[in-house]
C-alpha cells in the first residue's frame, strides 16, 4: 500500500472523515512513532508501581462495586477441594483482565454492520495513543493489525449503558484480541481464534489494567453516532435538493429564500440553507414565473389538442378568465398580471413547508454542527479510567498520577444525539408535507391529482407513495424519545448514573435510514411533478407561438360568448396571454435541479399511467442511500 491508503492514528489528530474513510471506505491504520514512545511510557510507569505494591483501581483491585477489594497474592480458590480445573494460566492481576473481558461480552442481538465495528476499533486505537491508559506498545500494535486484516468482531447491538463507556460491546472487540468471541473474516463468520489463524495473527495476553483500557470507554456510541452524521450531513443536502425541486415543480415563490431576508435572523443553518437551495435554483424559469402564465390540468380528451406534436400529450391545460366586474380592490394586482386564473394561487407566498424550509431545515442542520462539534472533541479524547499521568513526578501519592474519573460517562455525546434524534423526524415531517402538496389537488397548483391524468378512472398515481412517507414519519415521530433522559443505574449502584448513550447513538444511525426513505420519495414524487409542471407550460407555449389566439381562447373555461358585451375585452386580454406566453423561452428548473432530475429519469421513467412501483421506490431509496443524485446535482 502506499502512504495515501494509511491513516496515521496520533491520539490527537483523527478526524470524521478520517473515521469515516477507515470504517466505509476500508482505509488501514498505522500508529505514529513518537506517540508509541509516550504509551510505552504509561504502561512501563504501572508496572513499576505494581512492582511496588501500590494499590491501584482495575489493576490491584476489582472493578465497580467490587473497588474495595485488593488482589491477594495468590488465589484463595486453589485450596478449595478439588482445586480449579480451568485456572487460567498468569498472575492474579492477568485474570482480573482477562475475567474483565470474557464476562463482560454479553451484548445480545444482530451483530453491528462491519462499518461500525471498524469505527469503533479505530477510535479505540486513537484514545489508547494518547498514553493515559497504561496498555502496552504489544497490545497496541496486536489491536491494530487486527483492524488492518479485515477482521470484523460480531458485536451484538444492545447492552451499553453508556457508562462505564460501552462496557459490554466495547469486550466483544476485545474477545476475539484473546482469541475468544466470534469475527467476521472475508465475509464469513467464524471463532475468534479462527479468524485470528487464518489471518496469520495469534491471540494475546493481557497486563496490567489493559483489559479496563480496551473495554472502557465511549468507543461504540462514539462510532455509531459519528457514522450517524456522515450519513446525516448527505441527508441534509438531500433534503435541500428534494425541496427544490419541489419548489420548481410548484412553480413557487423565492422571496424567502432571499439573503437580506435572512440576514435578519442570521441562524447559521438557516443562512446556509437558503443560500444552498438558491444556489440549486439557479437558472429557473419556473420560480417567480407570473401568475397568468401557469395553465392549470385538466383531462385529456381526444379532441384536445390539434397539431401531432400534440396530440401525444396525456392531458389538457386551460385556465379561468376574470371578467372585469370581479376585479374590484384588485386593480394594481391586474395592472401587472393579466386577469386569468390557472394553477397558481393569485398570493404572494407559499405554504409552510415550502416558505419555512430554510427555517426548518436549517434547525436541523443546526443540530448536527452542534452534535458534530462534540463528536470531534471526543474523537481525539481519553474515555477510560483510571487515567495514568505518569509525568506528574512531583506527586507524593499514586492517587495523583492514577487517577480515578468520569470521562467514560457518555453524556455529552448522549445529549448531542438526542438533539440530533428529535431533530430527524423534523426534517422528515416537512418532506411529507411538502411530497403530500404535490399529489393533492387541492393544494397543488394545478397539477393533477395523485400526479395522473386518470382519464379512465382505473389509476391511483402517487396516492399511496404518500402513504408510505407518513407510516415512516410516524415510526420516526414515536422513536424520538431521548434515551438519554432514562438513567438505570447499575453495578449494585457504583455506576448509579449513566447515559444511555449507546441506545441514543445507534437509534439514529437507524433512524437515518428511514429519513432517507422519506426524502427519497418526496425525490420520487418531486421528479413526475416537474415533468408535468414543464410540459403543461410549454405546451402552452407552443400553443401560442402558432399565433392562433382562438386555439388558445378555448382553453379558457369560462370564456364570454360572442354576443356578451365582455367579449371584446375578453379577445384583447386572451391576445394578450398569447403574445407573453409566445415571447417566453423554454420553462425549466434551476441548472442543478436539472442534473438531479435527469439522474432520476436515467434510472426511472416518468409514469404516464398507473405500473407496478414498487422497482421504482427501490431504485430511488438506493440512489439517495447512495448519494448518487447528489452527485447528479452538483
Amino acid at each position: 500500500m502506499t502512504s495515501q491508503d494509511f491513516i496515521t492514528l496520533d491520539g490527537s489528530s483523527l478526524t470524521r472523515k478520517q473515521l469515516v474513510a477507515a470504517a466505509r471506505g476500508g482505509a488501514s491504520v498505522r500508529l505514529d512513532p513518537a506517540q508509541l514512545a509516550r504509551v510505552q511510557r504509561a504502561a512501563d510507569f504501572l508496572a513499576e508501581k505494581v512492582s511496588c505494591g501500590e494499590p491501584t483501581y482495575g489493576v490491584t483491585t476489582g472493578f465497580g462495586s467490587n473497588a474495595d477489594k485488593l488482589l491477594g497474592a495468590h488465589r484463595l480458590r486453589d485450596e478449595l477441594p478439588g482445586g480449579n480445573p480451568h485456572q487460567p494460566e498468569g498472575t492474579l492481576l492477568d485474570e482480573l483482565q482477562h475475567n474483565l473481558i470474557i464476562t463482560h461480552a454479553v451484548c445480545v442481538g444482530k451483530p453491528f454492520a462491519e462499518d461500525v465495528v471498524r469505527a469503533m476499533l479505530v477510535i479505540r486505537i486513537n484514545t489508547l495513543m494518547r498514553g493515559h491508559s497504561g496498555i502496552r506498545v504489544s497490545t497496541l500494535e496486536a489491536l491494530t493489525a487486527m483492524l488492518n486484516a479485515g477482521i470484523v468482531p460480531v458485536v451484538p447491538e444492545k447492552g451499553s449503558v453508556g457508562a462505564s463507556g460501552d462496557l459490554a460491546p466495547l469486550s466483544h472487540l476485545a474477545i476475539v484480541l484473546l482469541g475468544g468471541g466470534e469475527a467476521f473474516y472475508r465475509g464469513e463468520r467464524m471463532a475468534g481464534g479462527e479468524a485470528l489463524k487464518r489471518a496469520g495473527l495469534a491471540p494475546i495476553r493481557l497486563s496490567f489494567k489493559e483489559g479496563l483500557a480496551l473495554n472502557n470507554g465511549t468507543a461504540q456510541m462514539l462510532a455509531t453516532g459519528a457514522l450517524a452524521l456522515d450519513t446525516l450531513e448527505r441527508l441534509l443536502d438531500t433534503a435541500d435538493l428534494a425541496a427544490a425541486m419541489t419548489l420548481d415543480a410548484f412553480a413557487g415563490r423565492s422571496g424567502a429564500l432571499r439573503p437580506e431576508v435572512h440576514a435578519l435572523r442570521p441562524h447559521p443553518g438557516q443562512v446556509d440553507t437558503a443560500a444552498q437551495v438558491r444556489e440549486l435554483l439557479d437558472g429557473s424559469t419556473l420560480v417567480d414565473i407570473p401568475y397568468h402564465l401557469v395553465p392549470r390540468f385538466r383531462q385529456w380528451t381526444s379532441d384536445a389538442w390539434t397539431t401531432p406534436e400534440d396530440q401525444a400529450l396525456s392531458f389538457d391545460i386551460g385556465w379561468e378568465w376574470v371578467p372585469a366586474n370581479q376585479r374590484h380592490g384588485r386593480e394594481a394586482f391586474y395592472s401587472r398580471f393579466l386577469p386569468f386564473k390557472g394553477g397558481k394561487k393569485h398570493q404572494p407566498q407559499d405554504a409552510y413547508c415550502l416558505r419555512c424550509m430554510p427555517q426548518v431545515h436549517g434547525a436541523v442542520r443546526d443540530a448536527w454542527n452542534q452534535a458534530c462539534r462534540v463528536f470531534d472533541i471526543e474523537l481525539n479524547a481519553v474515555t477510560d479510567n483510571p487515567l495514568i499521568f505518569p509525568d506528574n513526578d512531583g506527586a507524593q501519592f499514586i492517587e495523583e498520577q492514577v487517577i480515578s474519573a468520569g470521562h467514560f460517562h457518555g453524556m455529552p455525546l448522549a445529549l448531542a444525539m438526542s438533539y440530533v434524534k428529535a431533530a430527524i423526524p423534523v426534517l422528515a415531517s416537512i418532506s411529507e408535507r411538502r411530497l403530500n402538496k404535490l399529489v393533492d389537488p387541492a393544494t397543488n397548483d394545478g397539477l393533477p391529482a395523485f400526479l395522473t391524468g386518470n382519464e379512465d378512472a382505473t389509476d391511483s398515481g402517487f396516492m399511496i407513495v404518500q402513504y408510505t412517507a407518513a407510516a415512516l414519519v410516524n415510526d420516526l415521530a414515536t422513536r424520538a424519545h431521548p434515551a438519554s433522559v432514562y438513567s438505570v443505574p447499575t453495578s449494585a449502584n457504583a455506576e448509579d448514573h449513566v447515559s444511555m448513550g449507546a441506545n441514543e447513538a445507534r437509534h439514529v444511525l437507524d433512524m437515518c435510514e428511514d429519513l432517507g426513505h422519506v426524502l427519497a420519495l418526496e425525490l420520487y414524487t418531486a421528479a413526475q411533478a416537474l415533468d408535468y409542471r414543464q410540459e403543461m407550460l410549454n405546451a402552452a407555449r407552443r400553443l401560442a407561438a402558432r399565433g392562433d389566439w382562438r386555439a388558445l381562447a378555448a382553453k379558457i373555461t369560462n370564456a364570454p360568448r360572442e354576443d356578451s358585451p365582455h367579449y371584446a375585452q375578453f379577445v384583447d386580454e386572451v391576445k394578450a396571454l398569447t403574445a407573453a406566453l409566445a415571447e417566453v423561452g423554454d420553462y425549466h428548473a434551476g441548472a442543478a435541479v436539472r442534473r438531479a432530475h435527469e439522474r432520476l429519469r436515467g434510472r426511472i421513467a416518468f409514469m404516464h399511467r398507473d405500473r407496478a412501483m414498487d422497482g421504482d421506490v427501490r431504485t430511488v431509496c438506493e440512489l439517495i442511500a447512495q448519494g448518487a443524485v447528489l452527485d447528479g446535482a452538483a
